[in-house]
């Protein structure tokens, strides 16, 4: 019989294998950093080996049965609507749990900022959006939607 923790440890091992193996690609529901509301469901998906993600619903009870527009968006993203956008690109793997290189948008306010994931042992998705330097940001922390 094995000691108690063992056991323990060989169950973390196994949970945290099996989140790493369900890795980036899926459904994630953002949560908004500041006011902890749930805003929106995006797919990551991976192509060649570059990952990005799409607005899929809004969740936001401030857009119910509406479908904004980004405004503040520029280039081809500029007046494009909200659900269906790419809001992530040409993110690479690192590691098994983390992914950088690549660009996030807010259609909140317009902007595109350097992009880094990592997915936490919990199984959730850490986004770091920053301008420059990595230090530089704020967090988000993404949950896969069941």
């Amino acid at each position: 019989m094995f000691p108690r923790f063992l056991l323990a440890f060989l169950t973390t091992i196994g949970i945290v294998t099996s989140i790493q193996a369900q890795g980036l690609i899926g459904k994630w529901q953002t949560v908004d950093d500041k006011t902890g509301i749930v805003k929106s469901v995006i797919e990551i998906t991976e192509s060649n080996g570059l990952y990005t993600a799409h607005v899929i619903e809004l969740l936001d009870p401030e857009h119910a049965g509406t479908n904004p527009v980004c405004e503040l968006c520029k280039g081809d993203k500029k007046d494009q609507p909200i659900l269906g956008l790419e809001i992530m690109w040409n993110l690479e793997k690192d590691s098994a749990s983390k992914w950088s290189g690549g660009k996030i948008l807010d259609p909140e306010n317009g902007k595109v900022y350097g992009c880094k994931l990592a997915l936490e042992k919990n199984g959730t998705l850490k986004v770091r959006g920053f301008l420059g330097f990595a230090a530089l940001g704020r967090n988000q922390y993404w949950h896969r939607q069941k």
